[in-house]
C-alpha cells in the first residue's frame, strides 16, 4: 500500500475514533495536575501519559491516547494468557501490544469500547487483548477476528 494512503487511512481512523481519543485527552490532562508527563510515540501513532497516577499498573488506550502508569512503554510485560496460567508465553514489549490497541481503536472507531466490553472487558477472554498480545508477540494479526 503506498504511503500516501496509508497515511490517508490513519487520518480518517483517527477522525473516526475521536470521541475515544477525547476520552483519553481528558483523563490524561486530569494525571498532569498528579506528576503524568506527556509526549508523542510516532511509531504508536499516540500520545503517551507516563506516569498516569491511577489504576493498577500498566496502560490502557483510548483512541489515539495511552495512558501509562509507568515510566517507559518499551519495557517487557507478560501476556493475558501467561498471567491467567494458560501457558507459558514468553514476555512481550507494552507498546507493541499498546500499538495493536490504537490500530484497532482507528478501524473500529465509536464501536470499538462497546465492543471491548461485549467481548469481556480486560481478561484473557477478550479477543482484543488476546489480538494485542498476537501483535505484540509477532508483529501481525491485531485484528480481534484474525486466525
Amino acid at each position: 500500500m503506498s504511503t500516501f494512503l496509508t497515511r490517508g487511512l490513519v487520518v480518517l481512523g483517527a477522525l473516526w475514533t475521536l470521541p475515544n481519543t477525547l476520552i483519553g485527552l481528558a483523563l490524561g490532562a486530569a494525571g498532569l495536575a498528579f506528576g503524568a508527563h506527556v509526549h508523542w510515540r510516532r511509531r504508536e501513532l499516540a500520545l503517551v501519559f507516563h506516569r498516569w497516577p491511577w489504576g493498577p499498573g500498566g496502560a490502557i488506550t483510548f483512541g489515539n491516547v495511552i495512558l501509562h502508569t509507568g515510566d517507559s512503554l518499551d519495557s517487557p510485560c507478560v501476556t493475558y494468557a501467561h498471567r491467567a496460567g494458560h501457558g507459558d508465553e514468553p514476555s512481550i514489549v507494552l507498546a507493541d501490544h499498546e500499538r495493536a490497541h490504537v490500530y484497532q481503536y482507528l478501524a473500529l472507531g465509536p464501536l470499538f469500547l462497546p465492543l471491548y466490553l461485549v467481548f469481556g472487558g480486560i481478561s484473557v477472554r477478550n479477543r482484543f487483548e488476546r489480538a494485542a498480545d498476537r501483535y505484540a508477540r509477532t508483529g501481525h494479526g491485531w485484528w480481534p477476528w484474525a486466525r
